[in-house]
C-alpha cells in the first residue's frame, strides 16, 4: 500500500541525528547483502524496510514486529505511531520552535501541531513568563529595568 501523502507538506526531507544515520547505513549494508544472495529473485521497490526479497512488509505486520520488539527489551507497551507523538511531545518540551516540529511532522500548517499538542505548550506558559521577566530584569538601558 503505496501512496502519496495525504498533503503536499507530507513530502519532505528530514534532517537526522548521526546515531539514526549510523543505523540506517548499517541495516543499507544488511539489506545490500540480502539482495546479492536473492539475485534476480529480489523485487526492487526502493524500499528501507522490507522483506529479504524486496517485497513490502504489510504495515500490520511491521506494527506487530515492533510490539514484540518492545515488549522483548521489556519496554512499556506503546503503538509504533506513538513515537511521533512521543517525539514531537519531547520536541516542544525541550524549546524547539513549534514551526520547526510542524515541519517534521509535515503538518499542513502550524494550527494543527499546536492544537494536537496543545497540552505540551500549556505546561511552558511558565517557562516563557519566568525566561521573559529575566531578559526585562538583565536588560541594561531598558527603561522598564531601570524603573522608568
Amino acid at each position: 500500500m503505496i501512496g502519496t501523502p495525504k498533503t503536499a507538506k507530507g513530502r519532505r526531507t528530514v534532517t537526522l541525528d548521526s546515531g539514526t544515520v549510523a543505523a540506517l547505513r548499517e541495516h543499507r549494508k544488511r539489506q545490500a547483502a540480502e539482495r546479492l544472495l536473492m539475485g534476480a529473485g529480489w523485487t526492487d521497490l526502493d524500499l528501507v524496510f522490507c522483506h529479504p526479497d524486496g517485497t513490502m512488509v504489510h504495515p500490520e505486520r511491521f506494527s506487530r514486529g515492533f510490539l514484540e520488539t518492545v515488549a522483548r527489551i521489556g519496554l512499556p507497551r506503546i503503538r509504533l505511531h506513538d513515537l511521533r507523538h512521543g517525539w514531537a511531545t519531547m520536541a516542544l518540551q525541550a524549546g524547539i520552535h513549534p514551526k520547526v516540529v510542524q515541519e517534521r511532522l509535515g503538518h499542513a500548517n502550524i494550527s494543527i501541531t499546536l492544537d494536537t499538542y496543545s497540552h505540551v505548550t500549556a505546561g511552558l506558559h511558565e517557562d516563557a513568563a519566568e525566561q521573559v521577566a529575566a531578559l526585562f530584569r538583565t536588560s541594561v538601558g531598558n527603561p522598564l529595568a531601570e524603573g522608568q
